[in-house]
């Protein structure tokens, strides 16, 4: 989804269920938050007192989480859910909020999401692709913590890499006649991989392809903007990622995919960016 300026500048609460969420990517859980606003609120929720939750320590210290206690009123009961629900209502009646990050693959969200949604608030659910499609649906933006993972480690491996070191330059010779430039060869410009190379399913094309067919209409031979394409995508799905399918960008994703045909044009009011349009050949 297309984000814009107002959207960076959203006041987030971050609220993380420790018992169904993972601690080995909270860091990378916390730079994918950043995107989308400022997290003034950070809270954790579980029994911190029990053994498998011993291990979250370090990485709340690293990102600045507060950690939340809740003990289990029964055993075998999960309490944590109700302590994060409560907090929730009480974080978004005190108005300092413009949203919520709720980290969870528990369906149990699902009513709170909603609810927060129905108060105006932006919900960005992140959890595991196991999580239930009603919580899913129940968001404004779902994101996968298996997209955040591989994120994470791809920018790991480049910065592991050891740095190129410059060489050194060789002595300068005494100057000779110029010669004559001979033109540069070019290098052919490379499309990009075809979709079926780079696994985008069916469903998605269809998906974009209605989408474009949703916002037609207004002449122009059917080319439509790319990011109301996009942001009608995020309402249809909020678990629309482009990550999961190995580009970074809609844009490098449409192009990809024969069917469609990308156009750019420079943006009146601002000469520097180019404004991406794009319609289905198949329309």
């Amino acid at each position: 989804m297309p984000i814009t300026d107002n959207d960076k500048n959203l006041r987030l609460a971050v609220l993380i269920d420790a018992d169904n969420a993972p601690r080995d990517c909270l860091q990378g859980i916390m730079e994918e938050v950043a995107i989308y606003g400022t997290p003034n609120l950070k809270r954790a929720y579980g029994d911190w007192s029990t053994r498998n939750l011993a291990g979250w320590k370090q990485a709340l210290l690293d990102n600045s989480v507060t950690p939340v206690q809740q003990f289990a009123y029964t055993k075998g009961k999960n309490s944590t859910d109700s302590a994060m629900i409560i907090d929730a209502m009480d974080i978004l009646y005190s108005g300092n909020t413009d949203g919520f990050v709720l980290i969870s693959s528990d369906s149990d969200f699902t009513g709170l999401a909603r609810r927060l949604r129905e108060a105006g608030q932006f919900v960005i659910g992140i959890g595991e692709q196991k999580t239930p499609s009603p919580l899913i649906a129940a968001c404004n933006k779902f994101i996968y913590i298996e997209v955040i993972r591989e994120r994470a480690a791809k920018v790991t491996a480049k910065n592991s890499q050891p740095a190129r070191k410059k060489k050194a330059e060789p002595p300068k010779k005494a100057e000779q006649p110029k010669k004559t430039e001979q033109p540069k060869k070019t290098e052919p410009e490379t499309r990009p991989a075809p979709a079926e190379e780079r696994q985008i399913p069916d469903s998605i094309v269809w998906l974009i392809a209605d989408s474009i067919l949703d916002l037609s209409g207004a002449g122009d031979e059917d080319y439509v903007s790319l990011g109301a394409v996009g942001q009608l995508i995020q309402k249809k799905r909020p678990d629309f990622d482009t990550r999961s399918y190995g580009f970074s960008k809609l844009s490098g994703m449409v192009k990809a995919i024969d069917r469609f045909e990308v156009m750019e044009r420079e943006d009146k009011s601002d000469p520097r960016s180019k404004l991406v349009y794009i319609r289905d050949l198949e329309m």
